[in-house]
């Protein structure tokens, strides 16, 4: 993104409410919530505190802006996956990639899973916290039921795998944190195809990334 400063620039770009809430988001990484300020966010934007204060008010207001958008991933995160996988079964795989969006060391995952300390206790970001699981554990569990129909997996409820493959995607990125044993992307790739692993077909082990190149 470039960005632009007003000090100095005698036409400034208006920043959309996209490039700050994706500043938001790099800021939160970096410095978690609880120690942000809308200066910081200004500055990630490259835009004055002012103007921001102006377009959302107040740190709060921010937060639950940056939360509701959160909450819609799921509508590009699977269509992403559906295009670079034409298996349903590597693209549940392929989630491990996703998972990125958390943080790629363990220091922005603590910041951004330091979120939970504002979303569980407060109804309305809990609201978009819930919508965020939501829509992801569905994702997840159509792929699931395509890949069953596709013959890739064992015939069963794609609402148990999902729930599974879900907790799994969450709990391996946290372990990987704590363990730091080689890439975070293989780590959680290696989990997910544990989990699938008694479902898998002979179709479905066969459509997987080779092992090697996770």
């Amino acid at each position: 993104m470039t960005v632009y400063n007003d000090a100095v620039s005698p036409r400034p770009r208006q920043a959309s409410d996209e490039d700050i809430l994706r500043a938001a988001f790099r800021a939160i990484s970096r410095i978690g919530p609880a120690k942000l300020t809308l200066a910081d966010v200004a500055g990630e934007a490259g835009i004055s505190a002012a103007a921001l204060v102006q377009r959302f008010g107040s740190k709060r207001a921010l937060l639950l802006a940056a939360a509701k958008d959160a909450a819609a991933g799921d509508q590009y995160i699977f269509p992403a996956l559906r295009a670079r996988h034409a298996s349903p079964a590597a693209a549940i795989v392929g989630l491990a990639e996703c998972m990125s969006l958390m943080g790629t060391t363990p220091a922005e995952i603590a910041n951004n899973l330091a979120f939970l300390q504002i979303d569980l206790p407060d109804d309305d970001f809990h609201r978009h916290a819930l919508a965020a699981s939501v829509g992801m554990r569905e994702g997840i569990r159509g792929l699931v039921r395509d890949a069953m129909a596709a013959g890739e997996l064992t015939k069963g409820d794609p609402a148990r795998l999902a729930s599974a493959l879900h907790a799994t995607l969450n709990g391996s990125m946290v372990n990987w944190a704590v363990h730091r044993d080689g890439p975070m992307t293989s780590a959680i790739a290696r989990d997910l195809r544990a989990v699938l692993g008694p479902w898998l077909t002979a179709a479905g082990k066969k459509r997987l990334p080779n092992r090697r190149r996770l």
